[in-house]
C-alpha cells in the first residue's frame, strides 16, 4: 500500500496544536476552536469522546492521504491490429505429406494445429477467418474473441467450399473487410499449398492493390514441392507467386516443407506481427480513501448523537 498524498499526515497532530492555543474569541457563545474540534473535549459523562474524537480525526487524514494499491488488470488494452487469416480449402489439402510424431497427418491438419495454437495468442488482436476452395467466405468475421476463431480454424473441412484454389478469391475477400477497418495495422495471413485455378484476377494483382490500402501480406507455401522444381507435379505449390505477393504488399513469404518449418514460421510470424501477450501487465491504482472516509463519517454522526 502507497499514499497519493503523504504530506497529509502533517496534519495529524494540528487538534493538539489548537488545544495548546489560548482562549479564542468568544463568538456567538462558542469558542472558534472548539466549534472546529466539537467532541475533542468531552462534555461530562462522555469518557470515550476524546478517544472517539481522536480516531475519526485520524481517519479524515488517512482519508485525505489517499490510501492506494497496485493492482494487475486481466484485461488486455486492443492492439490496434487486424489480421484476418485465408485458408486454403483445396482437395491438396487432404495429402499426408507432413509427419507429426513419427505418424503422416494431412497439410490441413498441421496448419490447423499451428493457426489455432497462434490465433488463441493473439488476445488483444481483432482476428476473422477466411476460407476459399472454389470460392471464398468469412468463416469468423473480425473479431477479439480467438477462442471463437480457433474453433472456427479447427472445424473447417475441405469441400465446403469447393476443391479448387481460388487464392485471389480468398485475398480479395479479406481485402474488402479490411480495407473497411480504421485499424492502424492490417495484416492478411495467406495459407496456401497449390497454384491460383479459378480466381478472376491475378493475385499478384491483388497484392499491389492491398499495398495502396495499406495491408501487409505474409504468404505461407505449404507442401514439399515446388512448381518452379517440378512443373509437372499436381500438388507442387506456387512458390513464386506467393513470394510475389508478399513482396508486393510488404509482407513476408515463408516456405512450409514439414512440421518443423510450420513451427518455425509461427514463431517467426510473433515477432513480425508482435503478440499482444507479450507486453507487460497492465498496472493502476486503486483508491482506498472511501473505507477510512466512511468509518470517519460514521465516528462522527455518533459522536454527534452521544452528544445531543
Amino acid at each position: 500500500m502507497s499514499f497519493a498524498l503523504p504530506l497529509a499526515f502533517l496534519l495529524l497532530p494540528l487538534p493538539l496544536l489548537l488545544r495548546l492555543l489560548p482562549p479564542a474569541t468568544v463568538r456567538g457563545g462558542l469558542r472558534v476552536h472548539e466549534a472546529l474540534f466539537a467532541g475533542v473535549v468531552p462534555e461530562k459523562g462522555a469518557a470515550r469522546g476524546p478517544l472517539l474524537a481522536a480516531l475519526a480525526w485520524v481517519l479524515l487524514v488517512v482519508a485525505l492521504a489517499g490510501p492506494q494499491v497496485s493492482r494487475v488488470s486481466a484485461l488486455l488494452p486492443a492492439s490496434g491490429r487486424d489480421i484476418v487469416l485465408a485458408l486454403d480449402l483445396s482437395g491438396s489439402m487432404l495429402k499426408k505429406d507432413f509427419s507429426l510424431d513419427g505418424e503422416p497427418i494431412s497439410r490441413l491438419d498441421a496448419v490447423k494445429r499451428v493457426a489455432a495454437r497462434f490465433v488463441a495468442a493473439r488476445k488483444g488482436d481483432r482476428i476473422g477467418l477466411v476460407i476459399f476452395g472454389d470460392r471464398a467466405y468469412f468463416a469468423q468475421s473480425l473479431t477479439f474473441d480467438v477462442g471463437a476463431v480457433a474453433r472456427a480454424i479447427d472445424e473447417a473441412q475441405v469441400g465446403i467450399s469447393g476443391r479448387a484454389t481460388a487464392i485471389s478469391d480468398g485475398l480479395g475477400l479479406a481485402m474488402k473487410r479490411l480495407a473497411a477497418s480504421e485499424a492502424p495495422t492490417r495484416v492478411v495471413v495467406l495459407l496456401s499449398d497449390g497454384v491460383d485455378t479459378s480466381g478472376k484476377v491475378q493475385a499478384s494483382d491483388a497484392a499491389a492493390l492491398a499495398a495502396q490500402h495499406g495491408i501487409r501480406i505474409h504468404t505461407i507455401a505449404l507442401g514439399p514441392e515446388d512448381l518452379e522444381n517440378q512443373p509437372k507435379s499436381r500438388d507442387a505449390v506456387d512458390t513464386k507467386t506467393l513470394r510475389e505477393v508478399a513482396e508486393k504488399s510488404g509482407g513476408t513469404a515463408f516456405r512450409v516443407r514439414g512440421m518443423s518449418d510450420l513451427e518455425a514460421m509461427a514463431a517467426s510470424l510473433d515477432k513480425l506481427e508482435p503478440n499482444p501477450t507479450d507486453r507487460p501487465p497492465l498496472r493502476y491504482w486503486q483508491s482506498l480513501w472511501i473505507w477510512p472516509g466512511a468509518a470517519a463519517l460514521a465516528l462522527i454522526a455518533l459522536l454527534g448523537w452521544r452528544r445531543r
